[in-house]
């Protein structure tokens, strides 16, 4: 074995050492889980931080939040409650999604009140401006009654009332239609001799980081937001970074928007998101407290003069529910601009989206995500064909010249720039680009990418079967070459452990196998390290992609597979025959050889 050789596989065995060394010394950090009471306590004066000075509550115990009575939420996709102690939305799961692949597991829940653990929740209330004072507008806190219907579902509103006994009369009526939208009615009755100027605002508070992040890089979790057109996106970490800001009294950041926005949090799957009406003038804020790790999105709608003897109603609408594509976009229709960008579409989303559309359409034509994958991949490489036609044929007159070359190498010697120059003299004479066979690999690369986005991100892959054992195509092959697929009886590592990733399943495999029978198509490089590396880049890639999502995997062996047929009945039509046999016996008689050394 040369010097080469040897420092190559050495560095390769001690970057795995590395790696193993780091998983073992430096764990993922163990989420921090606040006492529930403290969480209480501290919560508890929030509101009063929360939005401006004008916005002091009345005093309120503890107890009488915590106990607070409940409005039942019954929908065909949603159940939970709201707390009469501010009228919270607070408690909110997800029918259609459990947590894990069994039927039997819980359903997601979505919003969490306070005390739990990721206490999560959305609200609104008053600000005073003139002509009342703080403790004479509604709060977080405040507890309110319920005028008519006890039950919130599709067909019957609720309508919550507080009468300040100052003449003040307030009343919210929430809706909900068929998915996950809650329309917000706030209306204010005054019934005093003079009129009072207030300020409607809506707001979601996350109590501490979320448990259940994932904190991958090609995900974004965090706040996200459109004012008049700008999506913005901040993780929680940038939201700790945020400027002191004295008006907010936290690290804050504040948009005034003149047309139309929303603001709110998003999670991998699911977000909440707050959507004054259209050509509503507010002003968006993100807000984390320190003292009390708190997160907060909040809008502030346009101050409501309400003249004695009058009243006033502001419209608004509360989305908790799963980024569906199909739902968020509907929404988008109906008026909520620029919805679908909600989705976590990454730098190429002027791939990713339309990819989606287009797997969007081959799943609901076929009816099965796995399938669709494999049907788009088929588009894909009949959309780059072109291309990928003038990298094979390229590269099959490359093949035909390599007698030339070999006399052009004997004839130039160690002269290379002589060398250099007739090559490109016969390359122009017979018409061969070298570069050709780079376009259809620069072309894939953005693909590739984008198509992991899509895997990774939109909830449509989640729990999605594909075949016998996948049984959800976002996450890895559950099977494993080290129980033999399941014939034996006895459990392999789990995703969190490093030694996961030699427990391959038959997907990887099969990549593995359709990326080295690619490379058959060519006899190996006569460099001995070139050789070497090419014969462990396909085994190199399955184990890296053995953890990826099914999904993906399936588009790569769908993608090598086409990528074989169609450079072996291009190279034949151009009178080159590739011995893919010959080349993979030659393979296995240089290791013999080697071995032998």
């Amino acid at each position: 074995m040369d010097e080469q050789n040897r420092n190559l596989i050495l560095a390769s065995v001690l970057s795995f050492v590395v790696i193993i060394v780091w998983f073992v010394l430096f764990p993922p950090p163990e989420q921090i889980v606040t006492d529930p009471a403290t969480e209480i306590t501290a919560t508890n004066a929030a509101p009063v931080a929360a939005l401006p000075a004008s916005t002091q509550t009345q005093t309120t115990q503890v107890s009488d939040v915590a106990d607070a009575p409940r409005i039942a939420i019954e929908t065909p996709r949603l159940t939970g409650s709201i707390s009469l102690a501010g009228g919270r939305l607070d408690q909110l799961s997800l029918k259609d999604y459990r947590v894990e692949l069994d039927s039997k597991s819980d359903q997601v829940q979505l919003l969490r009140p306070i005390g739990e653990l990721d206490g999560y929740y959305a609200a609104y209330g008053w600000i005073a401006v003139s002509g009342a004072t703080a403790d004479q507008v509604p709060t977080p806190d405040t507890i309110w009654s319920v005028e008519g219907n006890d039950t919130l579902t599709i067909d019957t509103p609720i309508t919550l009332v507080w009468d300040n006994g100052a003449g003040l009369v307030f009343r919210r009526t929430i809706s909900v239609d068929q998915d996950y939208m809650f329309a917000i009615d706030q209306n204010v009755s005054n019934t005093t001799a003079s009129a009072v100027e207030l300020r409607p605002y809506g707001l979601i508070r996350r109590h501490g980081e979320p448990s259940y992040l994932e904190n991958f890089f090609i995900l974004h979790e965090g706040l996200v937001s459109m004012t008049d057109g700008n999506l913005t996106e901040d993780k929680y970490k940038a939201i700790r970074k945020y400027g002191f800001d004295d008006r907010e009294n936290a690290l804050a950041t504040r948009t005034d928007v003149q047309d139309s926005g929303w603001i709110g949090f998003t999670d991998h799957f699911w977000m909440t998101t707050l959507i004054p009406s259209a050509g509503e003038r507010f002003r968006a804020t993100a807000k984390y407290y320190e003292n009390q790790d708190i997160y907060q999105a909040e809008v502030v709608m346009s101050p409501q003069t309400v003249a004695a003897g009058t009243q006033v109603s502001v419209k608004s609408q509360f989305f908790a529910g799963a980024k569906e594509w199909e739902t968020i976009r509907a929404y988008e229709k109906a008026g909520v601009t620029g919805f679908l960008d909600s989705i976590d579409w990454g730098w190429f989303f002027f791939i990713t989206k339309p990819m989606f559309a287009v797997l969007h359409w081959l799943n609901a034509l076929i009816g099965n995500m796995g399938w669709a994958i494999i049907g788009l991949t088929l588009l894909i490489k009949a959309l780059l064909f072109p291309l990928a036609y003038k990298s094979y044929v390229s590269m099959a007159k490359m093949k035909e010249l390599q007698p030339e070359m070999a006399k052009l190498k004997e004839r130039c010697g160690d002269d290379r720039q002589r060398m250099q120059k007739e090559t490109m003299e016969l390359y122009k004479k017979e018409k061969v680009n070298p570069a050709a066979g780079c376009l259809p690999i620069l072309f894939q690369i953005p693909v590739f990418f984008s198509l992991y986005k899509v895997i990774f991100v939109t909830l449509e892959l989640r729990h999605a079967p594909w075949v016998g054992w996948i049984k959800d195509l976002s996450a890895p092959d559950p099977s494993s070459i080290l129980n033999l697929f399941g014939l034996l009886n006895f459990a392999t590592p789990g995703p969190e452990s490093i030694f996961s990733i030699i427990s391959l399943g038959i997907l990887p495999i099969l990549l593995g196998i359709s990326m080295w029978l690619q490379q058959k198509l060519n006899p190996a490089p006569t460099d001995p390290t070139q050789a070497m590396i090419f014969a462990w880049m396909p085994w190199v890639f399955m184990f890296m992609l053995g953890t990826f999502a099914s999904g993906l995997v399936i588009y790569w062996i769908a993608n090598n597979t086409i990528t074989f047929t169609q450079q072996y009945i291009i190279m034949r039509t151009q009178g080159y025959k590739p011995d893919v046999f010959g080349n993979i016996t030659s393979s296995f008689k240089r290791k013999d050889k080697s071995d032998a050394k």
